[in-house]
């Protein structure tokens, strides 16, 4: 999504139409990396307010080597990340989780699956969840996640193991990999 280089001095020089264009813009994404990255409503959503005013400082040090979006996107994830380190360090505790299951009837609709796969999401330990959003929602690699969060690459790939095992038994409720046994009645005789 490309943004108007004037648009962007507009906002530098403090326009608030000019902020407003942006945010309206960029938002959807942004706030959905965060929240992805992030598992708490509450808690993504104070972050993503950190975000938008680290953005709206830091738009001066644009220099349009890349698209606006994706300068944003970096920040937002940088500091995401900061945040979940705060946290994490102050919190010094992960939480316990719940391998619970539910009965899925058969008009699944894309909301329930949208959110059944949130949910899951969010039961995923803060490093197994920081990974598998990185590399299979943003598409990082595994050295780019290593750099970004000070671990190896060996252990991204074990996150990212660990969090696709725990995932696909929190959502093996939602796929139905048995075949549908035939009644009786279906059966035809040829005698």
């Amino acid at each position: 999504m490309a943004t108007d280089p004037l648009t962007i001095r507009r906002a530098v020089n403090g326009d608030e139409a000019a902020l407003r264009a942006l945010w309206v813009a960029h938002a959807p994404r942004i706030d959905a990396v965060v929240r992805r990255l992030v598992g708490d409503p509450d808690q993504a959503a104070d972050i993503a307010q950190e975000v938008w005013i680290q953005i709206f400082r830091a738009l001066p040090t644009w220099r349009g080597d890349s698209q606006f979006s994706t300068w944003a996107h970096r920040i937002a994830v940088n500091r995401t990340l900061n945040a979940l380190r705060t946290v994490r360090r102050l919190a010094r505790i992960e939480t316990v989780m719940e391998d619970d299951t539910v009965a899925v009837d058969d008009d699944l609709d894309r909301t329930f699956l949208a959110q059944s796969i949130d949910e899951a999401v969010r039961k995923l330990s803060p490093g197994a969840r920081t990974v598998f959003v990185l590399h299979d929602v943003e598409g990082y690699t595994h050295e780019e996640i290593a750099a970004e969060l000070g671990i190896t690459s060996g252990g991204s790939k074990s996150q990212l193991f660990k969090a696709r095992a725990k995932l696909r038994r929190l959502l093996a409720h939602l796929v139905d990999v048995s075949s549908p046994a035939k009644d009786d009645a279906d059966v035809t005789s040829l005698d």
